[in-house]
Parts: C-alpha cells; sequence; structure tokens
C-alpha cells in the first residue's frame, strides 16, 4: 500500500493566495460600504455639504474671484457630475465616492510598503470600516481630499525611494499629486513634511542625488504649470492663502476650547456626542493601538518613514490647535501609527514563541477578536448613529430628493423660498435638465399651482394647500407644502 504523503498547511489552495482571498474580500466589502453610504446613510446633506453645494455651481470662469475657492479641482470635478447627471443627492456625492474608492486603493498599497501583507489587510479592513472615513467617503463638502492627497503622496514618495521598478511613473505621480494636493487646505504640512524628510535623512538625500538633473527641471516645471492657476488665485484673493494654511476664522483663537474639543473628538469615550460628526471619531481600541504606534514612531525613529510622520504631526498639531475642523486630515497618519501598533502585538507575539505552530495560532485569537470588535462597533455606530439618532440624523436635509420627486417631477411652475433658501435652490434648479420651476421668495398672487418649502409656506384664503410633502428622518417632518389657488 502506497504511503501517502503528509499534508502541509502550505499546500491548500486557501493558504496560498490567503493574501489575494483576504484584498479581494476587502475589495468587495468597501464597495458595499462605500454603495450604501452613497445611497442611504446618511441619505441627506448637511449644512457645510449645502455650503459647498450652492460654492460649487457658483463656479465662473469669467468671474476668477468664483474659482478662489478651496479644493477648486473636486469642486470642478462635482460641478461636472452635477451637470452630467442632474440634481440629485448621489450626482453631487459621486466624486467623493469616487475620491474615497482611490484613497482605499492607495491606502492598501502604501500599508503594504510599510507593513507587512497581513497588518496591511487587518489595518484596511478597520479603515475602511471606520464611522470616520464613511462618513468623509460620502461627504460632498470635500473632506476626503485630505485622506486622498496625503495617501498619495506618501505612496509615491515611498515607491521612488524604495522601489527599483516604475521610478520614472511614481516620479511623475509625485510632481502631478504634489501640486495637486496645494489646492487642499493643509496640504502643504505633508509637502513641507516630505521635503524636510529629504533634506535630513541621508538615504532620500542619496536618491534625489541620483536623480538626473534634467528629470528633475522637467517635473518641477510640470508641477508649476499645474500650481500656477493657483498662484494666480491667491494673488486676487489673499485670504484664500490663509484658508489653505488652515488660519482660523476668527483671532485669536480660544485655545483651551479648541484643546477640548480636540479632546472630544478623540479621547472622550465616557460622554460621546451626537452631532454632524458623531464623536469621538475613533474606537477605544484603535486608540489603544496607535498609542503603541506612537511609542513605536519614536523607538525607531532613524528611518524616514519616521521622519515624515514625526515631522508631519509636529505641524499639524499647533494648526489643529487653533483650528480642529480639519479632524479628517488626521486620519492618515493615525492610520499609519494604528498599523504600527498593530505590527508591534504580532511581532511581540511571534517572537515569544518562534517555534511552536500552536501558540502563534493561539496568538491569532486575541487578535481577530480585537480586530472584529473594531469592525463591528465602527460599523454598526456609523449605520445605526447616522440613520437614527435623533441629534445626528436631523442633522441631514433630504430635500433635494424629495424635490425631485415631487416638485419636479409634477412640473410645478413655482416654487416659493425663504431668502436664505434662495441661494441653494437657484443652484439645484441651475442643473436641472427639465424645465425648472420659477423660484420666488413670497407666494404668487396669480391663479394657479405652486409650491413652497416648510419654512416659507404660508397659510392663506387664497392659496389651498392640496398636499404636504413629508419625510421620515427630520423633526420637523413636513417639508414642502403644493398649493392650488
Amino acid at each position: 500500500m502506497m504511503q501517502m504523503a503528509k499534508l502541509q498547511l502550505s499546500d491548500f489552495f486557501t493558504y496560498k493566495y490567503r493574501y489575494q482571498i483576504g484584498y479581494g474580500l476587502t475589495v468587495l466589502l468597501f464597495v458595499a460600504l462605500l454603495a450604501i453610504a452613497g445611497l442611504y446613510v446618511p441619505g441627506g446633506l448637511s449644512k457645510g455639504e449645502m455650503t459647498s453645494f450652492v460654492q460649487t455651481a457658483s463656479l465662473d470662469r469669467e468671474n476668477p474671484s468664483s474659482l478662489a475657492i478651496p479644493n477648486l479641482p473636486f469642486a470642478v470635478v462635482q460641478r461636472a457630475s452635477m451637470e452630467l447627471f442632474g440634481p440629485s443627492i448621489f450626482a453631487f456625492k459621486l466624486p467623493a465616492l469616487i475620491c474615497a474608492f482611490v484613497a482605499g486603493v492607495g491606502a492598501v498599497l502604501l500599508l503594504r510598503r510599510w507593513f507587512r501583507p497581513n497588518i496591511a489587510i487587518l489595518a484596511t479592513v478597520i479603515m475602511i470600516t471606520t464611522g470616520q472615513f464613511l462618513y468623509v467617503a460620502q461627504s460632498g463638502s470635500a473632506n476626503i481630499t485630505y485622506i486622498l492627497w496625503s495617501v498619495w503622496l506618501l505612496l509615491a514618495t515611498t515607491m521612488i525611494t524604495t522601489s527599483p521598478r516604475h521610478k520614472r511613473f511614481w516620479k511623475v505621480l509625485f510632481f502631478v499629486v504634489m501640486p495637486l494636493s496645494l489646492y487642499t487646505p493643509l496640504s502643504i504640512y505633508l509637502v513641507l513634511a516630505i521635503f524636510s524628510a529629504g533634506i535630513l535623512h541621508p538615504h532620500v538625500r542619496y536618491v534625489l542625488k541620483r536623480m538626473p538633473r534634467s528629470h528633475l527641471i522637467t517635473l518641477t516645471a510640470m508641477s508649476l504649470v499645474i500650481i500656477a492657476p493657483l498662484g494666480y488665485l491667491v494673488i486676487i484673493e489673499p485670504k484664500l492663502a490663509l484658508q489653505l494654511l488652515g488660519a482660523p476664522s476668527v483671532w485669536p483663537p480660544d485655545l483651551w476650547m479648541n484643546l477640548k474639543i480636540l479632546v472630544q473628538q478623540y479621547l472622550n469615550f465616557i460622554s460621546p456626542q451626537s452631532d454632524v460628526l458623531m464623536t469621538p471619531v475613533l474606537g477605544l481600541g484603535s486608540i489603544a493601538l496607535i498609542l503603541i504606534g506612537v511609542w513605536q514612531l519614536f523607538a525607531i525613529r532613524y528611518t524616514a518613514r519616521s521622519y515624515t510622520l514625526t515631522a508631519w504631526l509636529l505641524l499639524l498639531f499647533p494648526i489643529l490647535l487653533m483650528n480642529p475642523v480639519y479632524t479628517s486630515v488626521t486620519f492618515v497618519p493615525l492610520l499609519l501609527l494604528l498599523a504600527s501598533g498593530l505590527g508591534y502585538l504580532l511581532r511581540e507575539w511571534y517572537g515569544m514563541f518562534p517555534r511552536n505552530p500552536y501558540a502563534r495560532f493561539v496568538g491569532i485569537v486575541p487578535l481577530t477578536i480585537l480586530v472584529a470588535g473594531l469592525v463591528v462597533t465602527g460599523t454598526n455606530r456609523y449605520f445605526d448613529g447616522y440613520r437614527y439618532d435623533p441629534e445626528t440624523a436631523s442633522s441631514f436635509n433630504n430635500d433635494v430628493t424629495l424635490y425631485n420627486k415631487h416638485v419636479n417631477t409634477q412640473n410645478i411652475p413655482r416654487l416659493v423660498v425663504t431668502r436664505d433658501e434662495l441661494p441653494f435652490y437657484i443652484a439645484l434648479t441651475r442643473y436641472d435638465h427639465k424645465t425648472p420651476p420659477i423660484i420666488l421668495t413670497q407666494a404668487p398672487t396669480g391663479g394657479g399651482v405652486f409650491a413652497a418649502t416648510r419654512a416659507a409656506h404660508i397659510y392663506s384664503q387664497y392659496a389651498q394647500i392640496s398636499e404636504i410633502i413629508t419625510t421620515d428622518v427630520s423633526k420637523d417632518s413636513d417639508r414642502f407644502y403644493i398649493y392650488n389657488k
């Protein structure tokens, strides 16, 4: 009888392709979460998004001052999406969802270069299920660009200094992404951190010295061409420079109050708050891993990555202390610290049992429970909080959906709004592919049908209410009134 060869763990298909399977499942989960966040949760626009909606609609090439806004490239793409698909919430959020997907892909590649594949998969899963990431991924106010530019800048820099393949592609990518990122507030601090690492770290200096001068001059010229419009806009609107630097709108800033806000956003697990952004933005387990990552950052401070990350955090902290609204800009450095904390835990456990496969396997169990707990609590908090929490859910307005479904489809010729609502509804009708209603700020005197928003509706003996359009996601559920005079 022929003796059968003993099967090894490495012989199984699922083991050989475990990382490919892990990344595939992660991508499917990522796409599903983005689709649900973009279409259903929270399903409306915040006040900040409504301001961005009006700002995007007002872009005019013949009026350069209208272009002097932060995140101009994102606003241009958003304008194109609205022009193409019409005035819907999904069309408004679509550029952010695409940016989130591209940022997610970049994060996977970056984590794979900085850490082992198993750490990269675990950190990616934690990232895409974090409430803060899902919130900015579906937000039409361009918060996702903080993550997008940070990830790809760090990835391009890492590939230039460490990868022997496709260096020309990564150089071109860096000199394209770098000037584009400067259109986004606070991105300049990451650029400064990268260049400071290039000056201070010997390996990075060596790589830069070996770069042909002709390539460097050509790429620098290309970056100057991309950033030239920003320079022109700063000249005609100097306040744009202050916005890009993250300067507070009120001076002097209340540093003590801002410190309290930062503590609430990251560390106040005893009394979490519900608002447009639910705080704290990260779970307790994530913060614990990040603190371990901070300790590792100082323990291994001789690498170019540590140089860059340390310089970046040191530059960001005083800006956030003066202007704590830029919470999203810290997401990428915190993600890298979290992955570093995960990697340290695994290394320490495997170091204790280098030859015992059973002990190594047992060490995976608590880590799996930890990651699963972070994923489940992150997704539940986001989907339940932004859909059902009374304070958070009521912070989002779904009047655009109701307008498209009940007012626009019935071809109502006139819509009455308040003066405060006028800019938003003018912007909304600007994207309308049909014949939009005439926007008024007072009830029409003639006969016929007209509609009014909740804030502008009236009770009159000359106008009879024929229909009230309501919503189930707002305290003030009556959103539009249809009149028949």
